[in-house]
């Protein structure tokens, strides 16, 4: 990882996380051109990353970029945390390292969206069967093996997972051997996560697996605590990029591309400081608009988790593995045609700032387990906007959780569904008490629902692949109206996939790769070093 770099590339990557780290390897396997990238943060390789089972502890520290939503009435005014990983690696290397892959329904939408079959399911598939090493049941048409990403299943989950397994059986949820398999090509499922994880609870992120092997490389260069500000322009066509380093200013050149792979919050940002965005949301802060493009910023979308049902164990138990070895998908409603709720097992306390002072809320990780209703596919719609033209200073985020009378009709039958798992009498011997909600009425159910919500970290959908007004980019991730910047992280997505949001975003990266070494015929053998 350098300190000093050149003064010009031939692709320069804004971001190190799931989709930067994955784009930033694959041009640089290519010998013959340059490519530097660009992180905000610090390095992965300290103990809070590398262990698995800590990432909840990770959140509001350093390795966080700490944003917070704008008061919502739809949460009685809270402003709730939006986690953002904050060092190279991204959220690869603090999340819960669930590996999601998304719904067939999800990417065919997606494919319809751009036009462009490349994004469709069964195209989607053969890039998860090319990077996946899956130690899980065999499955030679929808999982790859002997690929980059050690993915595996919780090995030896608490004594809690086979008792909650038992239970959402008996209420008509299947257990499937791997909920990433046919279960999302049709109603869903119960069983164990995907899990990113090696010898134990070691994480396995995407700077450990795309970057690490390539440092050193003479034509790749990394370099950390580099906030990019805004993209350089000369007319239509993107240059270069301005950053911020240790307080001092940079510029770089670009000779070939710019790819913004910022993240849902931070790349719609540096699109509107570099004056492309709606007009109307630039103009008051000064900003030279250099391309109308009104969809920036718009659409954002996040999987609403609820913190949470929770129930104290009689005997402690400490968490394993990524510490969330549970999780299911089923329908609110039957008619729908994919499982819109994704609860998930938290093994510990998790509650909201509100709810952790209204109920007595047991103190320590093993004194409690959280089963954390969520929503797969929410109505409710938000945006990005900018506080002001100084790049240091954090963007505006309209999260609207729950602002739509579906999505707390979904969240209503979420807690029910979570409520029945966890008191059925399979669980009783990890069951002192039911910690909260309890039973309520539907008026207080409601409230509870309202101090309760917050993100699943899976915020994204701000600069929208697609066609129409709203869109961003093309189905080539290319920025509308502009040449030589295109897009690669969750902010692509037309709409959030149904399930945690790290595997489709390192698909994105993937696919951005492949359509850049078309693009300017790169060779590249797909090389699987580390």
């Amino acid at each position: 990882m350098n300190e000093s770099i050149r003064s010009h590339y031939d692709f320069i990557v804004c971001g190190g996380g799931s989709a930067g780290c994955v784009v930033a390897r694959r041009l640089a396997e290519d010998p013959d051109v340059t490519v530097l990238l660009l992180e905000a943060g610090g390095s992965d390789r300290v103990p809070q990353a590398i262990d698995s089972t800590q990432w909840m502890w990770n959140i509001g520290t350093s390795r966080d970029w700490g944003f917070k939503a704008q008061p919502s009435a739809s949460l009685n005014g809270r402003t709730p945390l939006l986690p953002m990983g904050k060092l190279l690696g991204g959220g690869s290397s603090i999340n819960g390292s669930v590996w999601a892959r998304g719904h067939k329904h999800d990417y065919d939408f997606w494919a319809q969206c751009a036009d462009d079959e490349g994004w469709g399911y069964e195209s989607v598939l053969s890039l998860y069967r090319r990077i996946e090493d899956w130690k899980g049941p065999a499955d030679a048409h929808r999982r790859g093996v002997g690929g980059l990403l050690n993915i595996l299943q919780p090995d030896n989950p608490i004594p809690l997972v086979p008792a909650l397994i038992e239970s959402a059986q008996a209420l008509g949820i299947p257990f499937v051997q791997d909920i990433n398999g046919a279960a999302m090509e049709g109603d869903g499922g119960c069983g164990l996560p995907n899990v990113l994880v090696q010898d134990g609870n070691q994480r396995v992120s995407m700077a450990a697996t795309y970057l690490h092997p390539y440092m050193g490389r003479s034509n790749l260069d990394i370099l950390l605590c580099a906030e990019v500000g805004r993209v350089l322009l000369e007319g239509k066509r993107a240059t270069g990029v301005e950053f911020i380093r240790r307080g001092k200013l940079h510029k770089v050149e670009c000779t070939r591309e710019v790819i913004l792979s910022l993240g849902a919050m931070n790349t719609p940002k540096v699109l509107m400081l570099s004056g492309i965005g709606d007009a109307a949301q630039l103009r008051p802060h000064g900003i030279e608009v250099r391309h109308h493009l009104p969809g920036v910023g718009k659409n954002f979308q996040d999987h609403i988790l609820l913190a949470g049902c929770m129930w104290e164990y009689i005997v402690p138990e400490a968490p394993r593995n990524n510490a969330a070895e549970f999780v299911f998908y089923c329908k609110s409603d039957p008619s729908l045609k994919t499982p819109d709720l994704m609860p998930v097992l938290e093994e510990c306390p998790f509650a909201s700032e509100v709810t952790g002072t209204q109920y007595d809320v047991p103190t320590g990780a093993a004194s409690a387990w959280t089963l954390a209703p969520g929503l797969a596919r929410p109505d409710s719609r938000g945006q990005i906007r900018l506080a002001s033209a100084n790049p240091l200073d954090a963007p505006l985020i309209e999260a609207n959780f729950l602002s739509t009378d579906t999505d707390m009709k979904a969240m209503i039958r979420c807690v029910e569904i979570c409520r029945d798992i966890g008191n059925a009498a399979g669980l009783a011997p990890f069951r002192k008490r039911e910690v909260m909600p309890g039973n309520l009425s539907a008026k207080d159910m409601e409230q509870f629902i309202r101090n309760a919500a917050g993100t699943y970290f899976h915020g994204s959908c701000t600069a929208k692949m697609g066609r129409d007004e709203q869109s961003v980019v093309d189905g080539q991730l290319q920025v509308h109206g502009i040449d030589g910047l295109r897009i690669a992280d969750a902010s692509i997505m037309p709409a959030i996939t149904t399930g945690n949001t790290m595997a489709p975003t390192v698909i994105i990266g993937e696919r951005a790769g492949d359509i850049l070494r078309k693009a300017h015929s790169l060779s590249s053998a797909h090389i699987t070093l580390g």
